[in-house]
């Protein structure tokens, strides 16, 4: 049985009275299972050329790992709309659409082939190649996109953490100003010291006195956070190394950092034009992530309905006229529609059975070529799932 979390797209002989066939199939699923009108939709295949048996068939062993590499590229297309949207579903829903209409309206109003797109008299094998070619552009677009804008993220990111974390770790243009240092000088630097705050009382005791050198009562208290106090302290440069030492002896963090307006001017200006250009590409993803759907869904389901069509000649032979049905069950009732359609179908079994052992040939030759048609599931009609889109 397939699944009721997906929309079933299904295919039949048309017969000498298709429409009676469709309202007579509608009809039957809405009294006997309880479907609302509105979750079947009448599915128009296209009478394409059929080309040769081989032909059909070398298609249909194709089109299934096409189908798998259009579903995940379209998976893609929502994967990245999620995260472009922080997996508000709100904001989700306004996106996943076909055309500025809900997947749900553009499969079951009434679908029909783009003829104007896609001209039917070309040929089935190139066709699938446009399809193929088109999805491929897609996915290719959407991976240079992506990887742009997560090149320029991943850096805004790495700025921004810069900024956080408490004061043994963060970025400190921020936190000092020209004022906390002491002019250039040959002979004297200002050094920046993170104390872990249970320590603060410790350094100012011992400060003068980890090392020679250490000009007396030069330490001042920058700011503090949660976890250290960060102190400057003014050294004679020839003493540095030493003086860094005992800090660490003593676990005071002195930090590697040396005051220049142009450098926090330009990490500045850095910032701000990361996250300029972040948004200005967040905004680009979002809009090509849109489009991208909207246009990858179409040729998944346009692919669907080509395999609906080689199956439909593989089982059922020519005249090549099918109907085709859009039906989306309810959870509660998949199993009840289902049998439904099996009951309105079960004179389709004969030529079902035919097709599952091998009825187009009757030599073991054609049957081991051609195994991985003949090992699919079988049902009585033609039934492929589109999954829903979870939001």
């Amino acid at each position: 049985m397939p699944s009721d979390q997906s929309t079933w797209l299904i295919s039949a002989p048309q017969g000498h009275d298709p429409q009676s066939l469709f309202e007579k199939t509608v009809n039957k699923l809405m009294t006997q299972a309880k479907l609302p009108s509105r979750n079947v939709g009448q599915l128009i295949i296209p009478t394409f050329k059929t080309g040769t048996l081989d032909s059909l068939i070398g298609l249909s062993e194709e089109l299934p790992k096409m189908e798998n590499f259009f579903t995940a590229t379209v998976a893609k297309t929502v994967d990245t709309l999620r995260n472009l949207l922080n997996n508000d579903p709100s904001k989700l829903a306004q996106h996943i659409l076909i055309d500025e209409a809900s997947v749900d309206s553009y499969l079951l109003n009434g679908w029909k082939w783009k003829a104007g797109r896609y001209n039917i008299q070309t040929g089935l094998r190139e066709l699938v190649d446009n399809l193929n070619k088109e999805m491929n552009a897609i996915d290719n677009a959407l991976k240079a996109k992506l990887n742009n804008y997560n090149l320029v993220k991943g850096s805004l990111t790495q700025m921004q953490r810069k900024k956080t974390g408490n004061l043994s770790v963060r970025a400190l243009a921020d936190v000092v100003s020209k004022k906390d240092f002491i002019p250039e000088s040959e002979y004297m630097q200002t050094v920046l010291v993170a104390v872990p705050k249970t320590s603060v009382k410790e350094w100012s005791a011992q400060y003068e006195r980890l090392t020679q050198m250490v000009v007396p009562r030069s330490s001042n208290l920058i700011a503090s956070d949660d976890d250290f106090s960060l102190f400057s302290v003014v050294i004679f440069r020839r003493v540095h190394d030493d003086f860094l030492q005992k800090c660490r002896e003593n676990k005071f963090i002195v930090r590697d950092f040396v005051f220049s307006e142009d450098e926090i001017a330009k990490q500045q200006q850095e910032m701000e034009t990361a996250g300029t250009t972040e948004k200005e590409l967040w905004t680009e993803l979002l809009r090509l992530t849109r489009t991208n759907f909207s246009e990858s869904f179409q040729i998944l389901i346009h692919l669907k309905v080509i395999r609906l069509f080689v199956e439909s000649v593989l089982r059922y032979g020519l005249p090549a006229d099918y109907i085709g049905y859009v039906v989306k069950p309810e959870s509660k009732n998949a199993k009840k529609t289902f049998n439904v359609l099996q009951t309105q179908f079960a004179y389709l079994s004969p030529k079902s059975k035919a097709a599952q052992q091998g009825g187009k040939s009757n030599t073991e030759d054609f049957a081991g070529e051609y195994q991985a048609v003949m090992d699919q599931e079988f049902f009585d009609f033609i039934l492929y799932e589109v999954p829903w889109i979870t939001l």
